[in-house]
């Protein structure tokens, strides 16, 4: 491949490859220029340094399911309990499937989390919470749910769901007893932030 025709695009598409190949410990720059048939250089030129195209693809790959959380927050269906039971639902099948179908790049999700100085998690969890607070405003607004402020009820569903989304508690996600433990805490939200 020409350098010239080198994108971030295609560096992003390379790296994912690379970390699902190798894995977040294993996975170097130079794997990366390999499978682009590029100098390490010609990637560097792009992103500066290993954790800033690592933090590129997790980002790109958190940003995918922000879009998809969107499309629910911003779409159709009714407002209040139904929608936020649907972004809570869509949430967790998402983050279930990133654990489940694409280990590498939630360890690489996993290892950001764990680094100081990373802010695409932060970001992600902003987005998350923003979209949770235009939700809940909604339901107020709607009367479906109680005058309470947006942005701390927002926080609060976040955190009290949290067992269904923190990569933490990736291993309980695919125990039996998950869904029932899903299915309680939910309706026990959506009771409390009723009108």
């Amino acid at each position: 491949m020409a350098t010239d025709r080198l994108t971030p695009d295609r560096i992003l598409e390379a790296t994912e490859d690379v970390l699902r190949r190798y894995g977040p410990a294993k996975a170097t720059v130079t794997d990366v220029a390999r499978a682009l048939g590029v100098s390490h250089g010609s990637v560097y030129r792009h992103f500066r340094t290993k954790q800033a195209l690592r933090e590129a693809v997790i980002q790109r790959w958190l940003g995918r399911t922000e879009e998809v959380l969107a499309g629910v927050a911003e779409g159709p269906g009714g407002a209040g309990p139904q929608k936020l039971e649907r972004w809570l639902r869509t949430l967790f099948a998402a983050k279930r499937h990133k654990a489940g179908d694409d280990p590498e790049l939630f360890a690489t999700y996993s290892v950001l989390l764990g680094e100081d100085g990373s802010q695409v998690v932060e970001e992600h969890l902003h987005v998350l919470t923003e979209q949770l607070r235009r939700i809940i405003e909604e339901g107020i607004r709607a009367g479906q749910f109680a005058e309470i402020h947006g942005g701390t009820a927002a926080r609060a569903v976040f955190d009290a769901t949290r067992r269904f989304h923190d990569p933490v508690f990736a291993p309980a996600w695919s125990h039996p007893g998950i869904e029932p433990e899903f299915e309680g805490v939910l309706a026990l939200l959506l009771r409390g932030l009723r009108a």
